[in-house]
């Protein structure tokens, strides 16, 4: 008999390539979600849907009775209160895994640890609050939880992803610079392209979330990314590879920018201060990243099959384009 698996979410981005890796390695999979989204396992076997509120407790408790999973992976829990009511809900499988995030760190340390590198305090208000602002605190309150119910003997676990790029990602942030590439073959990066905010490889997260779930420690956060972390610059040029067209960086400072009304900020995936974590506790598990050439190639075809562009990040072309001509000038 088959081992069972409850993705709380599952149909959309990182719970979508967790059940693709879960259905792998022969797993029977339910996902519990409202419905809202369209279910790509919809025909598949071995996936079945129940739909409900994850926030209704009546309905979660109902989704892991008729489940009876051996174990958990819960993709939507932004506030403290999820995480509570899920450890309790689930005290008895052989592992609950919560996503947090890399967000969850509260100092600016290279690269960033478990269990050395402090995390984000959450006040009352904080772990109510909605905003993206109060995003990391809630997350890092989610872990102190899971934290507190392993004390208790609950087989809970955290996952902390930094940027998580790949097929299906519907918040388009890669798709931006995906889309530049495509169209144009001299394109602005802000800085000197050395910037480096520490990305994921989505399937890597859903394979992440089944190997901890499997095999990880109680109490513990594991780190996932990319284990070769690449520069904004280096990112682009995997892209273009898997384009396989001619690409020119030109890098642009502060005063360059300003001059088209720019500022680094304003291209996605910028990050002044670099962000790195640690990955090599998941790696003591055995797990592996997905080689950056590997997986750029197949992000950029599904990006090709998608309908996205990443237009809603795009600082303008005729901005950047005035950016290239005060470029070209020096």
């Amino acid at each position: 008999m088959s081992d069972s698996a409850l993705v709380i979410g599952g149909t959309r981005f990182i719970g979508r390539h967790t059940v693709e890796d879960l259905l792998e390695h022969d797993y029977e999979v339910t996902i519990f979600n409202r419905g809202n989204h369209e279910n790509p396992f919809a025909d598949r076997e071995g996936v079945e849907q129940i739909e409900g509120d994850r926030r209704e407790d009546q309905d979660l408790r109902a989704a892991a009775l008729s489940a009876r999973p051996d174990i958990v992976i819960d993709c939507v829990a932004y506030y403290p209160e999820d995480v509570d009511v899920a450890v309790d809900i689930f005290a008895d499988v052989d592992g609950y895994v919560y996503i947090s995030s890399g967000d969850a760190y509260g100092e600016e340390w290279i690269p960033k640890r478990e269990g050395a590198t402090p995390m984000r305090p959450c006040t009352e208000e904080q772990a109510v609050d909605d905003s993206d602002e109060t995003y990391g605190n809630r997350k890092a309150e989610g872990d102190r939880i899971v934290q507190r119910a392993a004390e208790e003997g609950v087989n809970a676990m955290s996952v902390r992803p930094c940027i998580v790029y790949g097929p299906y990602d519907y918040t388009g942030r890669m798709d931006y610079w995906l889309d530049r590439v495509d169209t144009h073959d001299r394109i602005v990066v802000p800085g000197d392209g050395q910037n480096l905010w520490h990305r994921a490889y989505a399937p890597d997260v859903g394979s992440a979330l089944r190997t901890v779930a499997e095999e990880g420690e109680p109490g513990k956060f594991y780190n996932v990314g990319d284990q070769r972390a690449v520069t904004l610059e280096e990112m682009l040029d995997l892209v273009a590879d898997a384009m396989d067209t001619d690409l020119e960086v030109v890098t642009a400072g502060e005063r360059e920018l300003a001059a088209a009304g720019l500022e680094p900020e304003d291209f996605i995936l910028y990050r002044e201060y670099p962000h790195m974590l640690d990955t090599s506790t998941l790696a003591d598990l055995g797990w592996e990243s997905t080689p950056p050439a590997d997986a750029m190639a197949r992000t950029v075809e599904e990006h090709r099959d998608s309908d996205r562009d990443g237009s809603e990040y795009d600082p303008g072309r005729e901005a950047e384009e005035a950016v290239l001509d005060v470029l070209d000038t020096l």
